[in-house]
């Protein structure tokens, strides 16, 4: 078959549905969508400016938390602005080559997620089982063989899922019962068989996350020993303290896709919009707490920031005193 006739059986453009059965209530719908998207920019870019600026957060646990909030900027952004544009302006249409561009991004950046997640559970397991290592094993080139290795393991295992889509012919509706280009919603729509894509969907997940999970369990393990073997109680709540963030951030992402995963598998008699938003959720949700969970529970970077945000405050203050004295003469 020549590149003419397989590129003539993919449709120009899909047409995303959104969230099907609640069509009516899209327009008040969007407005939490809008909210976790605009706390998702604000508080990762906040983060980011802080961990760049501030020497005293050079340090391994924020160069790998810097990466997590690049990855969540990234992921968010490749499904919420469009999500918010079917929703309010009824614009469902998109080419067939941003679609594939979308999914790309968004399985390969959830995995990369979920693999930055397993490296913060080494740096605690280091930092805490073995800390008088720990600059030593985390060093700055360290780190950034792990971010580059983490890249290039998700690129290479999630780049297949492409190829395997744009191989289909898609000769049934360009209707995608979704609200972004997710793999076997897109693949579903295919006049060919798609076990391969499912089977490989399968393995990625599998290779990816369940390996992670493991890795990230095993490593607590090793921590909770570690820490129960401390004679003292306030050293054991404080080893216990600094892991506190990272459970957080691994609670909210792992839950929603394994609660996704089980449903979409099992739950055939389950409402598609209740499916739709909790995959919306799985994107939605890390992405907004995380800077919440960091900043709120991580005791340098919310003294930072606060000591930042009242030295603004008070040179504000001190600067319009001049003002008022020349007024007042």
């Amino acid at each position: 078959m020549t590149a003419n006739n397989t590129s003539s059986l993919h449709p120009s453009a899909f047409i995303l549905m959104g969230i099907p059965g609640l069509k009516d209530y899209y327009f008040w719908i969007g407005f939490p969508f809008c909210f976790m998207y605009i706390i998702t920019l604000v508080g990762n870019c906040i983060l980011l400016f802080f961990i760049t600026v501030k020497p005293s957060l050079h340090q391994p646990m924020y160069y790998f938390l810097s990466m997590l909030c690049f990855i969540d900027l990234v992921m968010s952004s490749s499904t919420t602005p469009k999500t918010l544009v079917i929703l309010w302006f009824n614009s469902a249409e998109i080419y067939f080559e941003a679609c594939i561009t979308q999914m790309f991004f968004i399985h390969t950046f959830a995995a990369l997620e979920s693999t930055i997640l397993l490296a913060m559970a080494f740096d605690r397991y280091v930092a805490i089982c073995n800390p008088l290592r720990y600059t030593s094993i985390l060093t700055p080139p360290a780190i950034l063989k792990i971010g580059v290795a983490a890249f290039f393991r998700c690129v290479i295992s999630t780049s297949p899922l492409t190829y395997l889509l744009t191989r289909l012919p898609f000769c049934k509706s360009n209707l995608i019962p979704h609200s972004y280009c997710e793999h076997m919603a897109v693949a579903k729509l295919a006049c060919a068989d798609i076990t391969l894509n499912n089977l490989y969907g399968m393995i990625v997940s599998l290779f990816v996350v369940v390996i992670d999970i493991i890795l990230i369990l095993l490593s607590y393990l090793h921590i909770l020993r570690a820490v129960f073997l401390l004679t003292s109680s306030v050293a054991r709540t404080k080893s216990i303290g600094t892991c506190g963030s990272h459970i957080c951030a691994i609670l909210v992402f792992y839950i929603p896709n394994i609660i996704s995963t089980i449903l979409y598998r099992f739950g055939n008699n389950m409402p598609l919009h209740i499916h739709i938003l909790l995959v919306n959720c799985y994107i939605m949700a890390p992405p907004m707490v995380n800077p919440i969970v960091y900043g709120v529970k991580t005791k340098q970077i919310r003294d930072r920031v606060l000591k930042y945000f009242k030295g603004q405050c008070w040179n504000t203050s001190t600067a319009t005193v001049p003002l008022t004295e020349n007024i007042d003469r």
